[in-house]
């Protein structure tokens, strides 16, 4: 099993798992900016745009805890989708991601100079191909088919238990992508 942690900074503990799943890192790689913190891979998420990550279908996990929140900028919708299709290619087919960011109603949503994006449990809807065949022309819910190939399936989240600031999701990448059907 081989995991991606992002943002690690000087934290290499694992904090979401699948109920089955190991409560220790098997074959761990981590990844931050910050080039004081002994991560494995350097690495600026701004950067994704232009130059993906390294790897390909290469982790079973990536987990990113307190990160996502500082990636990106409100309202950026292409940025958006560009970041969580890197993610959906770098996971193994089946692979999951896990993450925590602030929970929505949280002080900590905005009262972070660095955050520049807000994580309602919403958002992720937009992540899952068998939503656009359910909603879109029947809701509110905006089509963004025409960036967005990957599948990711929400499994999990909610808020972190004894911690209503924080809110934890896990997706399934689902690959190849599901088909939307009627």
């Amino acid at each position: 099993m081989s995991e991606l942690l992002i943002g690690c900074g000087n934290h290499r503990q694992k904090v979401l798992k699948l109920p089955d799943g190991p409560d220790t890192w098997r074959d761990l790689v981590t990844l931050d900016v910050d080039p004081n913190c002994g991560a494995d891979i350097e690495w600026d998420l701004g950067r994704l745009l232009h130059e993906p990550l390294p790897g390909e279908s290469r982790f079973d996990e990536i987990h990113a805890y307190h990160v996502l929140e500082h990636t990106g900028r409100q309202g950026d919708y292409r940025w958006f989708f560009a970041q969580w299709a890197d993610f959906w290619r770098l996971l193994k087919p089946g692979g999951h991601f896990f993450g925590i960011v602030p929970a929505p109603g949280s002080v900590w949503v905005w009262g972070d100079p660095g955050h520049t994006r807000f994580f309602a449990p919403e958002l992720l809807t937009y992540l899952d191909q068998e939503q656009y065949r359910l909603q879109v022309g029947r809701t509110a819910f905006a089509d963004y088919r025409h960036l967005w190939r990957a599948d990711f399936e929400l499994i999990q989240g909610g808020l972190v238990p004894n911690d209503p600031d924080q809110f934890f999701f896990v997706l399934k990448a689902h690959k190849p992508a599901r088909e939307p059907t009627e």
